[in-house]
């Protein structure tokens, strides 16, 4: 019983996948955008703000994410 909790618990948790949709590049903005319901254009605007005010930090921070998050699997059913 407690294996079947946990099965249901992991299926309903949200993962962190860059888009293959909504990409300008790597699709990392989209897939943000997916996990926390916010428009990909908003992040898109507050990263080049935090590249431009943090001194590259925006950029620095989208190049990790690019190589860490891996890409949305492609689904089979379409």
């Amino acid at each position: 019983m407690t294996h079947d909790v946990l099965n249901q618990a992991t299926d309903k948790v949200k993962k962190l996948r860059r888009s293959r949709n909504d990409r300008m590049v790597a699709g990392v903005c989209g897939g943000v955008s997916e996990l926390i319901g916010v428009d990909a254009a908003i992040l898109r605007i507050l990263l080049v703000a935090a590249t431009l005010f943090g001194v590259g930090a925006g950029a620095v921070l989208y190049l990790a994410m690019w190589i860490l998050v891996p890409e949305k699997e492609v689904d089979q059913a379409h």
